[in-house]
């Protein structure tokens, strides 16, 4: 009889480990964890991070430095959320990867600049000098269609925003279009007569949108169009964490955060 307590004592105690264990594993609904660029994603993650504590949750904030990485993650449920790209990117990256996210709120635009390299000014540009640009997505567009606003290049009618170097109708000083990872580009201006930045990447690299040669127009249809965005995998948006982290990313601290901090090359959209 000592022999089937024991036994059952022993039992009861292994389930209890077990389930003990489970709720271990067990993701906590009040901790968000959040993919993010350093800069500047990460940097005002950190002011909603101290509001979100105040309603008790948890903000967790993964740095990654590429544009590939936070959605597979997020896809992948590694993480809850990621805050990095603008709409037009993330549109073609499901398409491209047959991801399935969405957008949960706007919450800044960084206006692309044309910086110097070489040439320090766009006057200054000759015949068949190097222009970087980013080689991702939408992004290539969208520097593409930053040279065509400053007369440099001009773009086949409809190219859209899949737009490449192949979708350059006329190249009238034959300069050198290359594409390449936008991460790499600020510290290559020394090879190349000028570039097209990322704002983040331009903020990474301390440079001043200031400084720049062209900037995009910050009333333009751009500031909408290339917001950045919250994003989740799609059924998730409702989720009251993601809620909450959206409403603190709207706050009036996070947009006095962005407007004192950042010198207009990061301005909140909301």
């Amino acid at each position: 009889m000592k022999k089937i307590i024991s036994l059952a004592l022993a039992l009861l105690m292994l389930c209890s480990v077990c389930l003990f264990t489970a709720c271990g594993d067990k993701k906590d609904d009040k901790t968000i964890v959040v993919a993010a660029s350093p800069t500047p994603h990460a940097e005002i993650l950190e002011i909603a991070k101290e509001i979100l504590a105040k309603e008790g949750y948890t903000l967790v904030i993964k740095e990654y430095s590429d544009y590939v990485l936070p959605n597979t993650a997020t896809e992948d449920g590694e993480v809850d959320a990621n805050y990095f790209q603008h709409q037009p990117y993330l549109d073609t990256f499901n398409a491209e990867n047959g991801t399935h996210l969405v957008t949960v709120v706007k919450v800044h635009y960084e206006p692309y600049g044309i910086y110097a390299g070489t040439a320090k000014a766009l006057s200054e540009l000759k015949d068949g000098d190097s222009i970087y640009i980013p080689n991702d997505g939408s992004n290539e567009a969208r520097a593409l269609y930053l040279l065509e606003a400053q007369g440099l290049i001009t773009m086949k009618a409809g190219s859209g925003m899949t737009a490449t170097v192949k979708d350059i109708e006329s190249n009238p000083h034959n300069y050198n279009v290359v594409e390449m990872e936008a991460a790499l580009i600020p510290n290559a201006l020394t090879d190349c007569a000028v570039a097209v930045i990322n704002g983040n990447y331009a903020i990474g690299a301390g440079l001043s949108v200031k400084n720049a040669l062209a900037v995009e127009d910050k009333n333009s249809a751009a500031a909408q169009t290339y917001a950045n965005i919250l994003v989740v995998k799609a059924g998730n948006e409702n989720n009251p964490a993601i809620q909450a982290l959206a409403k603190a990313l709207q706050s009036e601290e996070v947009k006095n955060y962005i407007n004192s901090t950042y010198d207009n090359a990061v301005i909140p959209i909301f």
